[in-house]
């Protein structure tokens, strides 16, 4: 590798596990299955949320949404934007010199935190356009003389603004092979309804992912005619989970668990086991390119650098966990929950748990959501889960994924995973504080809100939300609300 390193980021937009290397039969995509065959393959990568500009921001910050402030769409109805004081990569990146840009979708801010020398926002699906404005990047860059870091926001596999549709019916660049799935080739995945729209759906967003892996290969074809791959760290990451329900806008495993691959010129190629985070990809850049920022000296990021599991095949037991945060879609989606998964278990902590679980507006317009909702059957389902536990859902549900990896048998009452219960519920608290959540609820409210008067002996009940049969606080068990928050957290604890 020569000296410069330069840094390629591509960002897929509700692309889950339907891809070749990810074990799809009937979907072709080479282009990532050859970035796959040449990097390492993470089987447990996962987002913190199941939403665009959430998930982004968690990319780009190493801080999950609840502390970097973008709470859900950056859109302009909705105007979730991103702290001023945080830190972001492209703010890290020019600090070291890099030449940073962004290509196609950005869907997070403001501008001024996410500061690209060179950005072209665009909406565009054509891919061979954006591959000729990388192309340019590349050849700019190389004629600059620095170090570059380049992130690629494609639009696929989207939905578009049709119901059913994933851009299919546009005009190209030539370069461009149209995709020819029809319904009858698609797999139905198991969180959603096999259905003649759900099967028409899944045809145009096969179409969709066909598109996105031909614009994959033309970025890194470019990247090797720039004369600049053998010194090109290389991510292919997507933002969330396929555009249906049951999968994005939800912490299941169906809209967090999805494709990261990660390219490093000079270690050979794996398939890892480990459990990693989205909040793992800022330091792992920062790693790459020794920015001493790669750390967090205030401790608010707790992501670590990917560089020492890549090329790796043994799954290491520090890499076993990991959290979730989510709050908002659409302005009008309010439902937080917050989670924690391991190996076998994963828990979900539902904050708004008496409120019915919001509609995204492209899954409310669609074909397959219109097949469910007027399902002949005497007990409506979505994928395996009954349709009222879709809508109205547990203060927290504990699922063991070992039996259950569909997540569809809430185990958090049954006394014979009591300890499992406890154990993750304190986890997940202990991390809550540590991250400094205002959703660490008690008594329906935000400790973190009325943390200062703790000291001064306000008693608030140890359980989730009021009880308004016991409204009482001076006979109930209290909460510990002296225990220590963000950074006063002793660090050497794990947390992944």
């Amino acid at each position: 590798m020569s000296g410069k390193k330069n840094i390629l980021l591509m960002v897929a937009d509700d692309l889950g596990k339907q891809l070749g290397c990810y074990g799809a039969s009937t979907i072709q995509t080479p282009n990532i299955d050859q970035l796959a065959g040449q990097g390492t393959r993470f089987e447990y990568a996962f987002a913190s949320t199941a939403s665009c500009s959430g998930s982004r921001s968690v990319i780009y910050t190493g801080l999950h949404t609840h502390q970097n402030g973008q709470y859900g769409l950056a859109s302009h109805r909705h105007h979730f934007v991103t702290f001023d004081h945080v830190q972001t990569a492209p703010q890290l990146l020019n600090q070291r010199g890099y030449r940073t840009g962004i290509l196609g979708k950005i869907h997070v801010g403001p501008s001024a935190v996410y500061p690209w020398e060179v950005k072209k926002e665009s909406e565009t699906r054509d891919v061979a356009v954006i591959a000729d404005q990388a192309r340019d990047f590349f050849q700019d860059s190389q004629s600059d003389g620095r170090p570059f870091f380049l992130t690629i926001g494609f639009h696929d596999p989207h939905r578009d603004r049709t119901r059913g549709g994933f851009g299919n019916d546009q005009v190209y660049d030539s370069r461009i092979q149209t995709g020819n799935y029809n319904p009858d080739d698609v797999e139905i995945p198991p969180f959603i309804n096999d259905s003649p729209g759900t099967r028409f759906e899944l045809a145009e967003y096969y179409n969709s992912i066909h598109r996105l892996d031909q614009g994959v290969g033309f970025v890194l074809d470019a990247l090797t005619k720039a004369g600049v791959a053998d010194s090109t760290l290389v991510i292919f990451i997507s933002d969330n989970g396929p555009p249906f329900i049951n999968s994005k806008t939800t912490l299941f495993d169906a809209g967090v668990r999805l494709p990261l691959i990660i390219k490093h010129p000079d270690i050979k190629p794996a398939v890892n086991g480990d459990m990693v985070s989205y909040i793992d990809i800022l330091p792992t850049l920062l790693d790459y390119v020794g920015h001493p920022g790669a750390v967090d000296p205030a401790k608010k990021r707790l992501g670590r650098s990917l560089l020492p599991v890549l090329g790796s095949n043994v799954r290491l037991s520090d890499w076993n966990q990991v959290f979730g945060s989510h709050t908002f879609h659409e302005v009008t989606n309010y439902w937080p929950t917050r989670f924690i998964r391991d190996r076998r278990y994963k828990y979900h902590r539902n904050l708004a748990w008496r409120l019915d679980f919001p509609f995204a507006a492209d899954l409310y317009g669609s074909l397959s959501w219109e097949d469910i909702r007027n399902s002949a059957d005497n007990e409506i389902t979505i994928g395996g889960r009954k349709l009222k536990d879709y809508f109205f859902r547990a203060p927290e549900e504990l699922f063991d994924l070992e039996n259950d990896p569909n997540e569809v048998n809430n185990i958090a009452k049954d006394p014979e995973y009591s300890a499992v219960l406890d154990d993750l519920r304190g986890k997940l608290e202990e991390w809550q504080r540590r991250t400094e959540d205002p959703w660490l609820y008690r008594d329906g409210v935000s400790t973190w809100f009325i943390r200062y008067h703790f000291p001064a002996g306000l008693k608030v009940p140890d359980r989730l939300d009021f009880d308004i049969d016991r409204p009482g606080n001076r006979n109930e068990k209290p909460f510990d609300g002296n225990g220590p928050w963000g950074a006063e957290v002793d660090d050497s604890k794990n947390v992944a």
